[in-house]
């Protein structure tokens, strides 16, 4: 079985080089960056990642406008919203646009760990369980 691919984005070089740390020491492939929203939608268009784990506040586009364009273009990608100081509408709007999860930062490896892992069984779980057609 291969390992979920993933691909980060933050604006924030410290908090990739962190995910990556985290993700990459677990059994997650880690096999793209970005720093904002428009790269983000450029680098899933490409690579297809599986998971994307995603910051909310970003120059350019920011992630929930992000997580809008991935989710309506590839609703089968999970996305993870990450948040320095998350308020209510964020989380919110994460949630109603289709993220698995939503990530406090500053984080440690074991909650972003869960909350990634939660939303990888959840979504292996719903394909599995799906009816043939």
């Amino acid at each position: 079985m291969s390992r979920p691919s993933v691909l980060i984005v933050d604006d924030n070089d410290l908090m990739r080089s962190l995910l990556r740390s985290m993700l990459r020491n677990s059994e997650y492939e880690v096999i793209g960056e970005a720093r904002n929203g428009v790269a983000a939608l450029e680098l899933t268009e490409r690579l297809r990642p599986k998971i994307v784990c995603m910051d909310v506040v970003m120059p350019e586009m920011n992630g929930l406008e992000a997580l809008q364009a991935i989710k309506t273009r590839h609703p089968e990608t999970i996305v993870i919203m990450l948040a320095g100081s998350p308020s209510v509408d964020h989380v919110r709007s994460s949630i109603e646009n289709g993220a698995s999860g939503f990530v406090v930062k500053p984080f440690n490896a074991g909650k972003v760990l869960d909350t990634v892992d939660r939303a990888w069984r959840a979504a292996r779980q719903a394909t599995s369980s799906e009816p043939a057609a």
